[in-house]
């Protein structure tokens, strides 16, 4: 079965919402919301069939783009490859010129069940930041610890795992408990790197698994909004999709002085690993904001890391 490779707009506005459209009923998965673009012609780019499309449907001409997501999608019928670009300039003023109806939606507003099964790693990839803080040391040490916490939250970090091992179970949930604070104050999302079976009554957005753990389970746990797993090959990334998680961290893209022994995977490794996930990837291992557009560049959700986002 051939894959229909389609090009597909993030197209959004100043308050930071997404252009969203209906597909017409007699169309497959007709009547459901999608992002707009379509079918590429043989030989096109996805930037340049973006923006053939976009005019056509919405009567807009693209100024900027960047890649957010590519999604592989068998729909037993057909498979899909979904080529999605951010659009952030366009010039227009976008409206139905086939008819369909058009909303602006918040991506944290958006219902993934009223879009097709291939857009909702879409959904995940908008909600997500591009930066992911893995906590330091030193958690034995709290003031010190949550001052650094604060001063990561306070250069715009929004996305932190709180990664505290060796401490007891009464003085890791004190620690949750203040870190939560802080987060949740800064409208950041706090991930617990925790077993799951301990993270129940804990304060926290989300659950972040080692892989370890979650070759250990056999369902996605319930209760949780977010949950994430530490990959280090495609096996790891098949079953992270497999269980319904909503990211991995792909690792270790350099070599790092956490994991001397690991054989870095370097950017193409990556690449090639992160285009057949089902599920946004951030690049990790070695780097540090500097390296964020290249790792977007190469299919990552952005980067995570630990001592190129942790303050001194």
């Amino acid at each position: 079965m051939s894959i229909i490779h389609v090009a597909a707009g993030a197209v959004t506005d100043a308050e930071g919402r997404v252009l969203i459209t209906r597909r017409a009923d007699h169309l497959h998965q007709g009547g459901l919301w999608e992002f707009p673009g379509g079918k590429l012609d043989p030989d096109e780019g996805a930037t340049e069939g973006l923006a053939r499309e976009l005019d056509e449907e919405l009567g807009i001409r693209v100024l900027a783009t960047g890649p957010l997501i590519r999604v592989h999608h068998d729909y037993g019928d057909r498979r899909v490859l979904l080529d999605v670009h951010r659009v952030t300039a366009f010039a227009g003023t976008p409206h139905g010129r086939e008819g369909q109806p058009l909303a602006w939606v918040h991506p944290d507003a958006m219902d993934p069940a009223v879009f097709p099964a291939a857009d909702r790693p879409i959904i995940t990839a908008l909600r997500l930041p591009p930066l992911y803080l893995i906590t330091g040391e030193d958690p034995r040490n709290p003031a010190s610890f949550l001052a650094r916490l604060e001063r990561a939250l306070a250069s715009g970090v929004r996305l932190v795992q709180l990664r505290a091992h060796g401490l007891k179970p009464e003085e890791f949930a004190r620690l949750a408990e203040r870190s939560f604070a802080l987060c949740d104050a800064a409208e950041a999302r706090l991930l617990l790197n925790i077993d799951p079976a301990q993270a129940a009554g804990l304060p926290g957005h989300g659950l972040h698994l080692t892989a370890s753990r979650l070759w250990a389970i056999n369902a996605r746990p319930d209760g949780f909004e977010w949950l994430g797993a530490s990959c280090h090959g495609g096996e790891d990334l098949a079953r992270a999709a497999a269980l319904g998680l909503d990211y991995a961290l792909l690792s270790p893209v350099r070599a790092t002085a956490t994991h001397p022994d690991a054989v870095p995977l370097g950017w193409e490794r990556f690449a090639t690993l992160a285009d057949t996930a089902a599920l946004p990837v951030y690049a990790l291992g070695g780097l540090t904001p500097a390296d964020l557009d290249q790792a977007i560049a190469h299919g990552a959700q952005g980067i995570a890391a630990i001592r190129g986002l942790w303050p001194e």
